[in-house]
């Protein structure tokens, strides 16, 4: 497939580069979610699913040996490990195409190959921006849900809005589905259960973004106090979502419950409890601009900034970057959801994260030779293979260009951090991410 096969008019452009620098400048145009993922290559020969093993700490020792104890060959010591846990990344192929024309798009036709190369590359970009996203917020979402129908008597089985975060629980570092002696704590209402088992509903009626309806199995029958609707549902490895006021869930967030610079210090907080290391000296948040206009209203805001001369930057750009342990960055693939409740409300939910909070797989094969071979007009930038195909049907008129990429995105776990190696450590299963919700 070389490029004496494509009409002439294209050949300068191709052979210049001109084609391959306009994807690229399109493709990096976005900074997202995507950009807080660590990326790592998925080996050719070694399947679909790459499963990796983090090694945890061992706990501190405070205690000196006996004299008495150190005797023998082990010296009175006993022999201990560390933890590990298992996260897994799963490769998927994702692409599109566009086709070109070249009777009907003569006029101008250099202009209309360009666009179609800059249009597939923001495309590109959007959708491994959104991939990323959804693998980031799916289990920050886990383990906090609220009762969906109230009990109408006495018993085990509870209805709620999200069983992400119920399903599994980690047993020796793997995610072990719940059940049997693989049991999770729950707190519903103010009384602590235990959950034995739950399972998606048949159509799903969730709530939350990417959510999954379901009903939780206990091993002793809920009381009808607690399981009223409404009532929040918290997992003993539940991870840490900041709301303004307190609110324990969701649909409990008012009108009047908006973002403030409180809310950001305590997930930095957070994160710094659980020795959440920071992304090139700070922690990333991702929030909308409805999210960064009320942080500007926001009165500690103002304040720590009150008297500031034109030079500060945050009120003259009107943005905030860098300060408070944070690096603001801005989008618009954040999840805005309407409120559960309040008619004409929305639930905004910034989210501040540390590094290895997210791990991108980009499969290595994609520009093998056999893939893509040396006469081919692929080029991979930025992870992401750009391919045009030259004219092949019985016209020789229709050129197809396309992209695709080949990988996926986890979040990885943390649950050998606890506070047997970090003392301040919090018990949720993923540490490295705090989402806040507040209503805009």
């Amino acid at each position: 497939m070389g490029i004496q096969n494509f009409p002439a008019a294209l050949q300068p452009i191709i052979q210049n580069g001109f084609l391959e620098r306009e994807f690229e400048a399109a493709l990096t145009s976005r900074l997202g979610y995507r950009m807080c993922a660590d990326r790592q290559d998925f080996a050719v020969g070694i399947g679909e699913t790459l499963t990796k093993t983090r090694a945890g700490l061992k706990p501190s020792v405070t205690t000196p040996t006996a004299p008495a104890t150190n005797t023998n060959l082990d010296n009175g010591l006993t022999a201990a490990t560390f933890g590990v846990e298992q996260f897994t990344i799963t490769l998927n192929h994702y692409a599109a195409t566009t086709d070109l024309n070249m009777v009907t798009s003569r006029v101008g036709i250099a202009s209309q190959f360009l666009l179609n190369a800059a249009i597939n590359g923001e495309q590109a970009a959007r959708s491994l921006d959104e991939l990323a996203r959804n693998a980031l917020f799916a289990p920050y979402f886990g383990g906090n849900t609220r009762v969906r129908t109230t009990l109408a008597a006495v018993g085990p089985n509870v209805s709620v809005d999200d069983v992400r975060g119920f399903q599994t629980v980690f047993v020796n570092g793997v995610q072990t589905p719940v059940g049997g002696s693989a049991s999770l704590p729950v707190v519903i209402g103010s009384t602590s259960y235990t959950l034995v088992g739950a399972s998606p509903d048949t159509v799903n009626t969730s709530s939350a973004p990417n959510g999954i309806s379901g009903v939780l199995a206990f091993n002793t029958s809920v009381q009808i106090a607690d399981a009223t609707a409404g009532n929040t549902v918290t997992a003993g490895t539940a991870s840490t979502i900041m709301r303004p006021n307190g609110r324990s869930n969701t649909s409990l967030l008012q009108a009047t419950d908006v973002l403030t610079m409180a809310s950001l210090l305590n997930a930095v907080a957070q994160l710094r409890l659980n020795a959440v290391p920071e992304i090139d000296g700070v922690y990333n948040c991702y929030l909308d601009p409805v999210s960064a206009r009320q942080l500007f209203a926001d009165n500690d805001f103002r304040q720590l900034f009150q008297g500031a001369t034109s030079a500060n930057q945050v009120f003259k750009s009107g943005m905030i970057n860098d300060f408070l342990g944070l690096r603001f960055i801005p989008t618009t693939e954040a999840y805005v959801q309407a409120h559960p409740t309040i008619g004409g409300a929305v639930i905004r939910r910034p989210i501040i994260v540390g590094k290895g909070a997210l791990i991108e797989g980009d499969f290595a094969g994609m520009a093998e030779a056999d893939v893509a071979p040396d006469d081919s007009l692929i080029s991979v930038v930025d992870g992401v293979a750009m391919v045009t195909r030259e004219p092949i049907d019985r016209l020789q008129q229709i050129i197809a260009q396309s992209w695709y990429w080949i990988g996926g995105f986890c979040a990885p776990s943390d649950t050998t951090t606890n506070p047997t190696t970090v003392p301040t450590a919090t018990s949720a299963a993923f540490k490295r991410a705090v989402m806040v919700e507040h209503v805009g």
